[in-house]
């Protein structure tokens, strides 16, 4: 049963991490389609998969689209029981679906400021007031997170789950724009970024070339670096 993944972009698009994430992490077998959202051909090549418009998308064995990042991971949960992508205790899987629901509503400031790029870390990049309110309640989320599996570092529920998938590209946007977190966020920053099929995703990223960049700012950078 091998279903299909559309994204769009490995270097930029978090939301086509977090969908190739669900499938990779998770061991559930699946082909990936690149669409091109910085190719002008996005609409085009989304035609095939109506009314879904955005990336990720996946189409499930059976023939059935699904767009929208929580509702595929809760599609693929569904379908895929013994994979675990959720918690399997029942007050920690609500919780980790309360943290992906926020992460799907919340955090505009930290998304428009800082786009999730995997090619250095800015340097000198000074994060607006609002920015630090989205952080703020990040880490927030994160250590009632904590408080409520007992885990005290690694994986926020002790397994790696949605939440992780979910969580991710904010630990990217974190290092690369060397943003003001605690010792213990940026630890786990550095658990989710050092992850071999994020790691794998980075590399891929590289492969591609864009004229003009995207997202290019100002300021400085340094080589990407887990270690600050």
């Amino acid at each position: 049963m091998t279903y299909d993944l559309y994204i769009g972009d490995r270097m930029f698009s978090s939301w086509s991490l977090r969908g190739w994430l669900m499938f990779e992490k998770f061991a559930i077998p699946h082909n990936t389609h690149m669409i091109g959202l910085y190719s002008g051909t996005m609409a085009e090549d989304m035609e095939e998969l109506a009314p879904a418009r955005l990336v990720p998308t996946l189409r499930a064995p059976d023939g059935l689209v699904v767009g929208e990042s929580l509702a595929m991971g809760e599609t693929l949960a569904e379908q895929n029981p013994t994979a675990g992508l959720w918690p399997s205790d029942p007050a920690q899987r609500a919780t980790a679906r309360w943290l992906c629901a926020e992460m799907v509503g919340g955090f505009g400031a930290l998304r428009s400021d800082c786009a999730m790029q995997f090619r250095h870390v800015w340097k000198g990049f000074v994060p607006s007031d609002a920015v630090k309110a989205d952080l703020a309640r990040v880490e927030t989320l994160w250590a009632h997170a904590r408080a409520i599996s007992g885990s005290s570092d690694g994986f926020l529920f002790g397994e790696y789950s949605l939440a992780e998938v979910f969580y991710t590209p904010v630990a990217a946007r974190i290092v690369g724009y060397d943003l003001p977190v605690s010792e213990a966020s940026r630890a786990y920053c550095k658990t989710l970024l050092s992850d071999p099929a994020v790691l794998k995703w980075q590399e891929q990223a590289q492969e591609v070339q864009y004229d003009p960049m995207p997202y290019e700012i100002d300021l400085p950078n340094r080589p990407w670096s887990l270690d600050g």
